[in-house]
């Protein structure tokens, strides 16, 4: 699966959506397009990652954005709204390069929010 988090038009030189959804069809390689732009984050957007994550079933999935740091951070938000803790999402994240301080208050949020939630 590739999940594309650029905004069609971050980058006009760049492929667009329409683009990469075609060529990923053509390849037979499920894509979804979640585009988040400077702006931050919604719920929308974690809980579409999240579908995106329970269709792929474990398998291959490449998310990507410009730097890789909006797909880093959605990914993180996602797992907490799952309840991981985000000590372990920080290190997970950090491990590939990556700091997910921007979001911390929101992992803190989102997770004890999941876990109240399960209780």
């Amino acid at each position: 699966m590739i999940i594309n988090n650029r905004p069609d038009g971050e980058d006009p030189s760049s492929a667009q959506s329409a683009d990469i959804a075609a060529a990923a069809k053509a390849a037979g390689i499920d894509y979804v397009a979640i585009p988040v732009t400077h702006a931050g984050f919604s719920r929308a957007q974690i809980d579409a990652l999240n579908s995106a994550l329970e269709k792929a079933k474990g398998g291959r999935v490449l998310a990507y954005c410009r730097s890789g740091t909006r797909s880093t951070l959605l990914w993180a938000l996602s797992q907490a709204a799952k309840g991981e803790s985000p000590r372990v999402i920080a290190a997970k994240a950090a491990d590939a390069g990556y700091d997910v301080a921007p979001v911390q208050m929101m992992l803190d949020t989102l997770s004890s929010a999941a876990k109240g939630a399960a209780q």
